[in-house]
């Protein structure tokens, strides 16, 4: 059995001894295991193309290329400078398995205090590890890597058509963590500053009738549209279509309502000041603590045949217009409504216990079977009532 040493074409380090054995191709399918190269050929000391297994001897140093030219590693110290950056200002490295050629002062120069600079600053200050051909070897991603070497070069962010950085703040923050991986604080600095600009602006206007109408469209009528907490101030939603939907905590303020179908629709804690719901179906409605603070209500209907109860409870509505409104049963308990037209409304069976009606015009309302229990009714007016209004209905 014979065996050889062998070297990565020009260089004299890290040969590997192996039994030669088989054909040429089996020990090029050797050598590539070895050396971690794609072996085509292999040359002698002298630089002589080995092409028949015959022709090596016992103890034989060989030279095995991946289809470059012969290099000697004794006579050609230029070329041996070039691939281990020894000797020279060029180095090459070897990032995750891709090669960047660059030199020292690149590395070094334009941020002296980082970890690149400390690398390469001094020849074998950190024990670099290389690999058979002489690169150093970095244990990083290239792809994010690439950015970070091309800054060192020119001091501008320059990418290739791998990385779209002003297109992807993903990819801003793999390059950001390189750099800051690297210590690369200037380009920390400028990438964080990258990534804080594309951020999409913060928009907080409200939004529009034709807008809505398109997710109305496009949403299912058994599906429940969630708005919960947008801003629709100032717009005109009238006479749609809007069973169902949650409007919880949403600002509807100044909003025109006017005709609009909310049948079971969610408006706790909603901002309804100023809004028009005039004529609008409020049948099963939950308006609980929500703020219809000088809203219009004029003939709204509250009244569920199926007896689902619309409810108010805690609804602030100062000043409010609900003149001839339906809302038999709607619960109105420690609601605030001083200073609010009533006028000519079915308020049967209503819950009004602990309401403040304080100067109400009450006049023409059926209050029959309500529940006026600790209501606040100062001032209130009750003049043309349907029905008369028994102490039992305002005193426990």
């Amino acid at each position: 059995m014979r065996r050889v040493t062998l070297f990565v074409n020009g260089s004299a380090r890290n040969g590997k001894v192996v039994a030669v054995y088989g054909t040429l191709s089996d020990l090029l399918s050797v050598a590539s295991n070895k050396l971690g190269i794609k072996a085509t050929s292999v040359y002698n000391g002298k630089g002589g193309l080995i092409d028949d297994i015959a022709l090596i001897r016992d103890d034989d140093v060989l030279f095995v290329c991946e289809g470059e030219p012969f290099i000697d590693p004794q006579t050609d110290g230029r070329a041996q400078e070039e691939l281990t950056g020894s000797h020279t200002d060029w180095l090459t490295l070897n990032v995750g398995g891709r090669y960047f050629t660059t030199t020292r002062s690149t590395l070094v120069n334009k941020e002296p205090d980082s970890m690149l600079a400390h690398m390469f600053k001094d020849k074998d200050a950190w024990g670099n590890k290389q690999d058979p051909r002489g690169a150093f070897l970095i244990d990083r991603s290239p792809e994010y890597f690439e950015p970070i070497l091309n800054y060192l070069r020119h001091g501008q962010l320059i990418v290739n058509d791998g990385i779209n950085l002003l297109g992807s703040t993903a990819s801003f923050v793999g390059v950001l963590e390189e750099a800051r991986f690297f210590g690369i604080d200037s380009l920390i600095e400028h990438l964080e500053v990258a990534i804080k600009n594309s951020q999409p602006a913060e928009d907080h206007s409200p939004i529009s009738r034709k807008e809505f109408v398109r997710f109305l469209l496009a949403t299912p009528t058994k599906s429940e549209l969630r708005c919960q907490g947008l801003n629709f101030s100032g717009a005109d939603l009238s006479r749609l279509d809007l069973r169902y939907i949650n409007f919880k905590m949403a600002n509807l303020s100044r909003c025109n309502l006017a005709h609009a179908n909310l049948c079971c629709a969610n408006l706790e804690r909603a901002d309804l000041s100023g809004s028009v719901l005039d004529c609008a179906n409020l049948q099963g409605v939950k308006m609980l603590c929500s703020n219809a603070e000088g809203a219009s209500l004029k003939g709204c209907n509250f009244e569920d045949p199926s007896g689902l109860k619309a409810n108010l409870e805690g609804k602030v509505l100062p000043g409010v217009d609900m003149e001839g409104s339906q809302m038999t049963g709607i619960n109105l308990r420690v609601a605030t409504l001083k200073n609010a037209k009533l006028k000519n409304c079915n308020l049967r069976g209503a819950t009004l216990a602990g309401t403040d009606l304080e100067n109400c015009d009450l006049s023409g309302c059926d209050l029959q079977e309500a529940n006026l229990r600790g209501s606040n009714v100062k001032g209130a007016i009750f003049e043309e009532m349907l029905t008369p209004l028994h102490m039992s209905q305002s005193v426990r």
